[in-house]
């Protein structure tokens, strides 16, 4: 066994006090400075030193000097006589090795300690925010939205917590979402999956929590995991948690229930998004009704209990609010209806389900007098199904699903024709649990920004066109491929005087505005109407049971009908007549569109939704009325 020297323990005890950091340092140096001007001190005044012409200095003044010279070498300047000028020169260079070993152990200590703060370790400090969990592009309008929902707080909060570098999370949320107003955005670098990186945001003390999914195959298992991470912690707070996630395969539904059970609101996106490219593409301006319903920038859906309507219809109370629309009733203790049936009773603790401005906004009006024309109304035609042809062209994960969900709501008889650069399409159509009911699918392989393949097909026979963004490509790129393939289609239709009813599916908001230029009737911004939802769910759990019901092909969905079908048409009405229209149909009507608005985006594109109930509108023939109905 080797001998250890008593050099070899000072020297250890040493390596371990320096290695606790500045403060370590600091002290050492402290403690020098002090043992270098009490002997110096010491000396001075028991060798009765002092400058000439001066008698011996007492103790406590010879530690002033010292101290005086440590701290600044000038002082020693005007120091005579030779055994004090050596005592004070000692003292000086002893001051100059201490001072900047201090100024070093400073420098560094703050250097150390900004680049702890760049890394985003420290733990935030706030109570009733919202945390994001994980990046994607969906951040960015998640972020802008909450911004808006936030903005009649004094204090907001978002607590982002990923696996990217602190400062560039920030500098990326800051050039996209731009000032925050009274909402501060705070980010930490970490993994949603371990739960001590989940602290950092404090989790125990938010609002709400949003999980976002990545690409990778396996999101859904990070999901689930961060889940069970933040439910099972040993150390979660007694409160249940409100957590919103995204699930991309229907598969791993029932496990993420399983685990997150009342705390989680899970939102499947390949059902949503495919959902809402079959409904959009056989109505155009449905995306736009989505995104005015879903965004906080105008009319969001709120919940209200009414007691002054216990006892009254629910087709009565529809009428009951000046500037506010009634679209279903959510029963207590039970699940929200949209569109019950008219003769539904209102009963103690029911809540109505309302679109308005704000919640603030849903004041009753108390009017007995309705500006009701009843002979402007109109009865309902018979409306008569034929086949539809669909062509899809591009293919991505979503593909099969939105075929899937298209096969709901064409008529039998129908045809699908899909168009991909992708081999894939065929095998994922081809799957057992894709039995088509009422439509025939053919695939082909053809590169969709060809005009020769396009000329080909001849687009101007389908009823409706859809074109799919391609995923494994950036963003970018995809949606470059899209604009291509757009502008070949607006061409075509030009060239041989059609109007061709083209969906198309955008990945970045930002590109948008550069295919509005293919004049294509809607676009569909997937991560976009993903994020709205997230953010008006973690806003309030309840309507994700609405959104769900709204989307479902079973039950009342939103169409938009001809407005001539209601009411008489270049007849100045009020929308209480279009109400009342819709009512004796076991509809509600929520809004309608302008047709010489349609292609202006500062108006909406024509899109009007709880409209004020009493002001005077005239249709013409092309304009539509915006239902929630069950076909």
């Amino acid at each position: 066994m080797q001998r250890v020297s008593w050099k070899d323990r000072l020297r250890y005890a040493f390596d371990n006090t320096f290695s606790r950091g500045p403060a370590a340092l600091i002290a050492w140096l402290g403690l020098l400075s002090l043992g270098l001007i009490v002997v110096a001190a010491s000396i001075v005044s028991l060798a009765r030193l002092a400058p000439e012409g001066e008698s011996g200095l007492a103790f406590h003044e010879a530690i002033w000097l010292s101290l005086m010279r440590t701290l600044d070498p000038g002082t020693m300047g005007g120091d005579t006589g030779w055994g004090f000028r050596l005592v004070m020169l000692g003292v000086t260079f002893g001051g100059i090795f201490v001072i900047s070993t201090l100024i070093g152990v400073l420098t560094s200590g703050i250097e150390g300690r900004l680049e702890e703060m760049r890394k985003g370790r420290s733990n935030v400090i706030e109570s009733g925010h919202t945390v994001i969990l994980g990046w994607s592009e969906q951040i960015f309008t998640i972020a802008s939205e909450l911004v808006i929902a936030n903005a009649n707080q004094r204090r907001g909060c978002i607590a982002v917590l990923a696996d990217r570098d602190k400062v560039e999370m920030e500098d990326a949320l800051r050039e996209r979402v731009g000032p925050t107003r009274r909402t501060r955005i705070v980010c930490r670098s970490g993994t949603p999956l371990d739960m001590a990186d989940l602290d950092l945001v404090s989790v125990g003390t938010s609002r709400s929590i949003i999980l976002l999914s990545t690409e990778s195959e396996g999101s859904d298992a990070d999901v689930i995991k961060a889940i069970l991470a933040i439910t099972n912690n040993p150390q979660r707070r007694p409160e249940p948690y409100h957590i919103v996630a995204e699930i991309r395969d229907p598969r791993n539904l029932e496990v993420a229930r399983m685990v997150g059970r009342d705390e989680v609101e899970l939102v499947l996106v390949g059902h949503l998004v495919s959902r809402m490219v079959a409904q959009t593409c056989r109505q155009s301006g449905l995306s736009v009704v989505y995104n005015e319903l879903l965004d906080f920038g105008g009319d969001e859906i709120y919940f209200k209990e009414e007691p002054s309507l216990v006892g009254q219809t629910f087709g009565e109370a529809l009428s009951a609010y000046e500037t506010s629309t009634v679209i279903g009733l959510q029963p207590a203790g039970g699940p929200p209806a949209l569109n019950p049936a008219m003769d539904t009773a209102v009963r103690t603790g029911d809540r109505l389900i309302v679109i308005s401005q704000d919640d603030d906004t849903i004041q009753l009006s108390h009017r007995t007098d309705l500006p009701i024309d009843r002979s402007s109304m109109r009865r309902p035609k018979r409306a008569s199904l034929k086949p539809e042809s669909t062509l899809v062209l591009g293919w991505n994960w979503r593909g099969a699903a939105i075929v899937g969900e298209l096969d709901h709501y064409v008529p039998r008889g129908s045809r699908v024709r899909v168009v991909s650069d992708r081999g894939d399409a065929r095998s994922e159509l081809d799957a057992p649990k894709l039995k088509m009911a009422r439509q025939k699918v053919r695939v082909e392989v053809g590169d969709t920004t060809d005009r020769r393949v396009l000329d080909r097909l001849g687009v101007d026979a389908y009823d409706h066109v859809i074109v799919l963004a391609y995923d494994g490509l950036s963003a970018q790129e995809a949606d470059a491929r899209t604009l291509v393939t757009l502008l070949h289609l607006r061409d075509i239709a030009d060239r041989k005087g059609v109007d061709l009813s083209i969906v198309s599916e955008m990945l970045d908001v930002r590109n948008r505005q550069l295919a509005e230029v293919t004049r294509a009737d809607d676009f569909i911004v997937s991560d976009r109407i993903v994020s709205l939802m997230l953010a008006q769910i973690s806003e309030n759990k309840a309507l994700n049971a609405v959104f769900a019901d709204i989307f479902d092909p079973e039950g009342s969905e939103i169409y938009l009908k001809s407005a001539g079908d209601y009411v008489a048409l270049d007849t100045p009405i009020t929308f209480y007549s279009v109400l009342e229209a819709a009512r004796r149909r076991g509809e509600v009507a929520i809004g309608y569109r302008r047709s010489e608005t349609a292609g202006q985006a500062d108006q909406a594109y024509g899109v009007r939704l709880n409209p004020v109930k009493s002001e005077v509108v005239r249709f013409s023939p092309r304009d539509r009325v915006i239902v929630l109905a069950e076909k």
